[in-house]
């Protein structure tokens, strides 16, 4: 966790508002979408590989995208709590719409969305993070 100093505008203590962290500590605690992109695109490619989309195994491959993704992002020790959603579709012609909308803090808390696809199967995986 970052240092935080005593804010001028709390004279109870330190701040948690990253405005007021120690500027040694800056960058430290922030979401870094490329960082996470590249945690889920490695979970991705792992669990799905060269593999068939295959209806029977779907679940499993989301299950294990999704765990993999979320060990992968709590050994990063930053302070977020984080939700992963993943969605497997067999490429069929079919078109996929998703859409998502936030109330949250856009300085604290951040999302970032990866689309991975093979031959038969297109995979979307979301990550949620929001600062405690």
């Amino acid at each position: 966790r970052a240092k935080s100093r005593v804010c001028p505008d709390s004279p109870r203590g330190p701040c948690p508002l990253p405005s007021c962290l120690d500027m040694d500590d800056e960058g430290e605690n922030e979401f870094v979408s490329e960082q996470v992109n590249e945690i889920v695109k490695n979970a991705i490619t792992k669990t799905l590989g060269t593999a068939q989309y295959n209806k029977d195994r779907v679940n499993a491959w989301s299950t294990q995208i999704v765990d993999d993704t979320l060990k992968e992002l709590a050994k990063l020790n930053k302070p977020f709590k984080y939700v992963v959603t993943s969605i497997i579709m067999q490429k069929n012609g079919t078109p996929l719409h998703t859409g998502l909308s936030l109330y949250w803090d856009t300085k604290t808390d951040g999302v970032t969305c990866v689309q991975v696809g093979t031959d038969t199967m297109d995979c979307i995986t979301t990550v949620f993070a929001c600062m405690i």
